[in-house]
């Protein structure tokens, strides 16, 4: 069994993530238990896509690469395969591309103005951001910007 000591440091190395999900979470029970057509409930919705985009920023940019991009970390060493490499390297967007796919055919088959369609139109919308800003960043730069 984990030590209350082992326990408290994971859960303050991890505290961002936890939390964006509690909040993805929290958000998803209150979604259900609204009415879509009013202002709370498409605010539930709305902030549901958000969320899980601050979700999945903190969580992928802690294990995938985005070589060039100011929004991931970058990889270390060099694998003994070019493809391996070229796979690790990019294993972000790929992953973005692969996902946004699946979501944009889930939202396929969904009625469009349904109360998930929305949600899940929002987050196809958040992953196509979260993928131009990851491509942007490759070669454009702000000025005053962390990075």
């Amino acid at each position: 069994m984990p030590s209350s000591r082992k326990k408290k440091h994971f859960l303050r190395r991890h505290s961002l993530s936890i939390s964006a999900l509690g909040i993805v979470l929290l958000l998803i029970v209150l979604y259900t238990r609204s009415n879509p057509d009013t202002h709370l409930g498409s605010f539930f919705g709305n902030a549901i896509a958000d969320w899980t985009g601050v979700f999945v920023t903190i969580v992928l940019t802690k294990f995938l690469y985005e070589k060039g991009s100011k929004q991931s970390k970058q990889p270390k060493g060099v694998l003994p395969s070019a493809v391996e490499e070229f796979l690790r390297e990019h294993s972000l967007t790929i992953f973005l591309i692969i996902t946004g796919v699946i979501w944009v055919f889930v939202y396929r088959g969904m009625e469009v103005n349904g109360k998930w369609g929305q949600v899940v139109g929002n987050i196809v919308s958040e992953w196509t951001q979260i993928l131009g800003l990851v491509l942007l960043t490759k070669k454009l730069m702000e000025v005053g910007s962390k990075e």
